[in-house]
């Protein structure tokens, strides 16, 4: 491998392994901003010990989030100097606002909410998580104005003096069509990623293989717990797909060699069909020996309409070709077209469970598990000694391991297509990958720093699943709580929780 797919090979591993706790910490602020806040409201101890529980599980997550983070963004330095230094200006804002946010605003609330239980008036603590909450999404917002700015160059001006690009407004940086369509679309997608952990914890401790709960509360919270992840994680489903269609039309409109390369649609059609799934060679030329299309369906989701044409890869390329100067313009088709699919799969599939589980556990009903395991639930249905809902519940706890990675995979799906299928640019139309490389850098030298990030790495995935497996194992603590609902402006204190 030479630099540059070893510099692309690096930064993919750091900004993969970086997002895998982004959305986490994202949706485990909210939640535990809100869990707290109906526990202020309710007084109701077990809203309480949930609280702790989300707050533990956030903080976790956010000191690896953030020492990733630092390793991401020194990647424009480290082995992406010449995009640095010919874009720096444009994306510097962006970046210096978010280390704000995240390293003094998130970080030091979070440190007031997890010190100030004993401390701070219960209205002043309830807002420390709030300020967290809501700087998580600022934060969110900011930095995806900097990668829509690469999808969708806007806002800008080079400098004739130094050939630079300067930032010509920081608004319409903020305001690109593709932020504002790519934000909500990711946050959805961070909410199921928080909702699918909780529902499993909840639903494995509650009615799973989990440590026996100790007492009456301890069930309620566990219940209560799944539930909520339940309800998250499919509404925020639906959130989703709504959110992705938008996105999806303004994508084309913007890069519709992307939409092209997700079909691996190579001719220009009206009316084209969407493959949901095909067996065989994606690339030109390669006829699938097994595809299941819905017709008209990819020019409703490119353009809203079922009879629209869609521009097929071979005449984007001569377009480009015309455009830009002789190169090749096409992505890496059967990545984009299989990471479109699996995105899509796994995150339906998430929604359809959290969906599955909220039925069978509805009006305060439990999961039933059958002695036999699925396949003997399967053969109980069929001979009329059990019932669906026992099915289906068996079904649900044999997929709670899987449950919290799928929308981790649909996420990290989403990702690999959007920035893969943006190749060979950098920055779309204007700045090409190959060119943003710092000219002095090495093979060796990129190696042997992407070694010592995959060891470092896998030492953090390491403690931060020791760390959350001891924390979901553990059983939750009832202290003495006000339950008259005082406020805290006449000195009434939190309880101290038990760490």
């Amino acid at each position: 491998m030479d630099t540059l797919e070893l510099a692309r090979l690096q930064f993919a591993v750091v900004t993969i392994y970086h997002y895998f706790f982004v959305p986490l910490s994202i949706s485990l602020a909210a939640l535990t901003a809100g869990l707290q806040t109906a526990w202020h409201r309710t007084g109701r101890p077990h809203y309480r010990e949930l609280t702790l529980l989300v707050g533990k599980l956030l903080m976790v997550t956010f000191a690896v989030g953030v020492v990733t983070g630092l390793v991401q963004e020194f990647q424009f330095g480290l082995s992406w100097s010449d995009f640095a230094r010919f874009y720096g200006d444009v994306f510097g804002p962006t970046l210096a606002i978010e280390g704000m946010l995240a390293f003094f605003l998130e970080a030091t609330f979070l440190g007031l909410w997890f010190f100030g239980w004993d401390r701070l008036p219960r209205l002043a603590h309830l807002a420390t998580i709030w300020v967290v909450a809501i700087g998580t999404l600022l934060s969110a917002f900011i930095i995806l104005a900097a990668n829509s700015f690469m999808q969708n160059p806007v806002a800008y001006e080079v400098d004739p003096r130094t050939g630079r690009a300067q930032l010509d407004s920081f608004w319409g940086l903020m305001v690109n069509e593709v932020n504002l369509v790519a934000y909500p679309h990711t946050i959805a997608g961070a909410a199921m990623t928080g909702g699918a952990l909780l529902m499993a914890v909840g639903a494995w401790r509650a009615w799973g293989r989990g440590p026996t709960a100790r007492g009456e509360q301890n069930d309620l919270a566990w219940r209560t717990l799944a539930r909520l992840g339940g309800w998250v994680t499919a509404v925020a489903g639906l959130a989703v797909a709504i959110t992705g269609d938008l996105l999806g039309k303004v994508m084309t409109a913007v890069q519709p060699m992307k939409m092209a390369a997700a079909e691996a649609l190579y001719a220009t059609q009206a009316g084209a069909p969407f493959s949901v799934f095909a067996i065989g060679d994606p690339r030109r030329g390669g006829e699938p020996l097994l595809s299941l299309d819905v017709p008209y369906l990819l020019s409703l989701l490119a353009h809203g309409d079922p009879g629209a044409t869609v521009q097929g890869i071979d005449d984007l390329q001569a377009q480009y070709v015309q455009e830009h100067g002789p190169g090749d313009y096409v992505p890496w088709v059967p990545v984009a077209y299989w990471t479109f699919r699996l995105m899509i799969g796994t995150g339906m599939l998430a929604a359809t469970l959290a969906v599955l589980f909220l039925w069978v556990t509805r009006r305060g009903q439990g999961l039933v598990r059958h002695g036999g395991g699925l396949a003997g639930a399967t053969r109980g249905v069929l001979a009329g000694r059990s019932s669906l809902r026992t099915l289906f519940g068996t079904g649900v706890l044999a997929c709670l391991p899987l449950l919290p990675a799928l929308p981790v995979l649909a996420n990290t799906f989403g990702w690999v297509f959007t920035e893969t299928a943006r190749q060979p640019w950098l920055v779309f139309g204007l700045f090409r990958t190959e060119d943003g490389v710092g000219s002095g850098l090495t093979s060796a030298e990129v190696l042997a720093s992407l070694v010592g990030f995959g060891l470092v790495y896998g030492v953090l995935a390491l403690v931060w699943y020791w760390a959350v497996r001891h924390l979901i194992a553990e059983d939750l603590t009832s202290g003495p709580v006000r339950t008259d609902g005082a406020d805290a402006d006449d000195g009434d204190r939190a309880p101290v929780p038990t760490y």
